[in-house]
């Protein structure tokens, strides 16, 4: 292998190109790319050898993928010394994409005349003019004849629709090439299951295991990238949102996609998977967008339902809502435990019972997560805990009606929304995907069936409970809690109108 100061970086190579227009290709790359570009292309070891052999970059449309796919095969083309030849590779998503892709390749060169003397353009391929190299573009089904070629670059431009491993698999890396690298970008996948190409490469960059990968992923709900960790769900989808023309194109898009391709093409989250149980249109109407969190007020009476964990992989969330005028269930609050896991859940506790007394709740229903093993820890700060009389499943299934007649309203929550749509039937039972999570999802499940719980009883008690004595006048939280039906409330209730 070469010697590392024979090898030239990819920000020098692009540093004396021009783009399209005559300008400087530098002023294009936004740092964020930049720092893509030197990770992927020029990390390397003592001896030259690249540190990343599998690039995974995903973000939502009109954020320079299948720009920069092109720009780093023309520099694995053009300017990496490859011992093994420059033989490079565009797997497009089909003919359209392909001829995309090679049109801005060839666009390029023209507007580079250091690059068209160093190569040939053909209809479909261009060759190095030495004959050490070619990078062919191709859509991804004409590949089915390379099966166990050699490259030193292969790129696969949105893998959106792979249902299967085949392609991947067709142009795996040549253990005899150190230098060989894969090189796969695209937005969220329409099929979101394991065995899905994308699924199995997201989790896998998600468990951070593989040191040879780099996971460089965008979306409304997950950002691999620190700088963009506090940005707005649309802002972490669209890291090249500020290179735009069109300040107002998200909104613009929002309003003539149908929810659940917007939610895919330009927040970069996953389609929904085989078997949902709810449909994107359902849970996107319930959303008030722009909303994230409702501060407690006055005169309004607040419940709370918490989905705690044990720390080690899964999050501990509570839900706040109440019941408005028009008796829907709104969502005032959602909340993690504020740190990712692994985390003291017992710290989660505490967290929750601050945000709790801000919205003046005393009392606080869990869900069956090792039966009463957080009972005590509420109750010792004075917030009484009771365990939901429902399982998940019954808590999703409960809900469906709720948001069909219009009867529920969400914040603006990216994790939760993704959640809803990712939950599936299976076995009889609302479940979240295996390697996914529902805790958000379930919070908020378990605060809308607190609020919209089927009346079970008279909104009065019988006249019988009049008979042995005057009655106590009866709060508006009272009644409320003698109209949802539940069973300690009406206990107290009776008990108050027999003193």
């Amino acid at each position: 292998m070469n010697d590392i100061e024979h090898q030239v970086s990819p920000l020098h190579f692009f540093r004396v190109l021009t783009w399209l227009d005559g300008t400087p290709l530098l002023n294009h790359i936004e740092p964020y790319r930049q720092r893509i570009f030197e990770r992927a292309l020029f990390d390397l070891d003592d001896e030259g050898r690249p540190q990343i052999n599998l690039v995974l970059g995903g973000r939502a449309k009109k954020n320079w993928k299948s720009c920069d796919l092109v720009l780093a095969a023309l520099y694995r083309l053009l300017v990496w010394r490859s011992p093994g030849g420059n033989q490079a590779y565009i797997l497009a998503n089909d003919e359209s994409q392909a001829g995309d892709d090679l049109e801005l390749a060839k666009k390029l060169i023209t507007a580079n005349r250091l690059l068209g003397d160093a190569v040939t353009v053909k209809q479909k391929a261009i060759e190095r003019q030495d004959g050490n190299g070619f990078l062919a573009i191709l859509p991804a089904k004409d590949i089915a004849g390379t099966h166990g070629k050699t490259f030193c670059f292969c790129g696969f431009d949105e893998i959106h629709e792979y249902r299967g491993w085949d392609l991947l698999e067709a142009m795996q890396l040549d253990p005899t090439r150190p230098d060989a690298l894969m090189w796969i970008t695209s937005y969220a996948s329409i099929y979101h299951k394991p065995g899905v190409p994308l699924f199995d490469l997201i989790a896998s960059g998600k468990k951070g295991q593989d040191q040879r990968m780099l996971f460089s992923w965008y979306a409304a709900d997950f950002c691999t990238d620190p700088a963009f960790a506090d940005a707005a769900p649309e802002d972490k989808a669209n890291p090249s949102r500020g290179s735009w023309a069109d300040p107002h194109y998200l909104e613009q898009q929002q309003t003539r996609l149908p929810s659940h391709k917007y939610r895919r093409l330009h927040l970069n989250l996953p389609g929904l998977p085989e078997g949902s149980a709810y449909t994107a249109e359902m849970v996107m109407a319930a959303i008030a967008r722009g909303i994230r969190v409702r501060p407690p007020e006055d005169g309004v009476t607040y419940f709370a339902f918490v989905d705690m964990s044990g720390g080690s992989v899964d999050d501990a969330v509570l839900g706040i809502g109440h019941q408005d005028a028009d008796e829907r269930a709104v969502l005032d609050r959602l909340v993690d435990q504020g740190q990712r896991p692994p985390f003291d859940p017992l710290k989660a506790v505490a967290r929750f019972v601050s945000i709790l007394r801000e919205y003046r709740i005393t009392r606080v229903t869990g869900d069956r997560y090792a039966g009463e093993t957080f009972k005590r820890a509420f109750e010792e700060r004075s917030i009484t805990y009771r365990v939901s009389d429902k399982t998940k499943s019954q808590l999703y299934e409960a809900m469906e009606p709720h948001l069909n007649g219009a009867k529920v309203v969400l914040l603006d929550h990216a994790e939760m929304e993704s959640q809803f749509l990712s939950l599936v039937w299976r076995g009889g039972k609302i479940v979240h995907p295996a390697g996914e999570h529902d805790d958000h999802a379930n919070a908020t499940a378990g605060v809308v069936a607190a609020l919209t719980r089927p009346v079970r009883e008279p909104l009065m008690p019988s006249p019988g409970l009049y008979d042995d004595g005057p009655r106590a006048p009866l709060s508006v939280e009272a009644l409320q809690a003698w109209h949802r039906g539940d069973a300690d409330e009406r206990r107290l209730i009776e008990d108050m109108l027999k003193s």
